[in-house]
């Protein structure tokens, strides 16, 4: 019998295995869609972006316009993002940062969470 991760639930297991997910925001200054290739883990049916500095050009145009689309395992989606804080929300971003760890080998940074918003 296959054992389920706790943190993760039966609708991930199509995104097991995946390495990157596409993220494409709106420009902050020009508006026009940018998409990055990008690190990501997945929890409780939510995304989870690392932004190795906060001067990253996706994570500004998320702060301006926290709408994003999301390209994952041949499936396209809407996300609203939101900015995880190292302080209130500290139970969580330890989680992620593990997980990302444990993913990757490497979870520093400011974490972003992905929530969908259809499907």
């Amino acid at each position: 019998m296959k054992k389920t991760n706790r943190n993760s639930s039966s609708k991930t297991n199509s995104f097991d295995g995946e390495q990157y997910l596409y993220l494409t925001t709106r420009g902050r200054s020009s508006g026009l869609p940018r998409e990055i290739e990008i690190w990501f883990t997945h929890r409780d049916g939510r995304f989870y972006l690392i932004a190795e500095y906060p001067t990253s050009h996706w994570l500004q145009n998320l702060r301006a316009h926290p709408e994003a689309q999301v390209r994952l395992a041949g499936k396209e989606f809407s996300t609203r993002a939101r900015i995880l804080s190292p302080e209130t929300d500290a139970e969580l971003h330890r989680i992620i940062a593990n997980l990302s760890r444990g993913k990757y080998g490497w979870g520093e940074g400011t974490i972003v969470e992905l929530t969908r918003t259809e499907n």
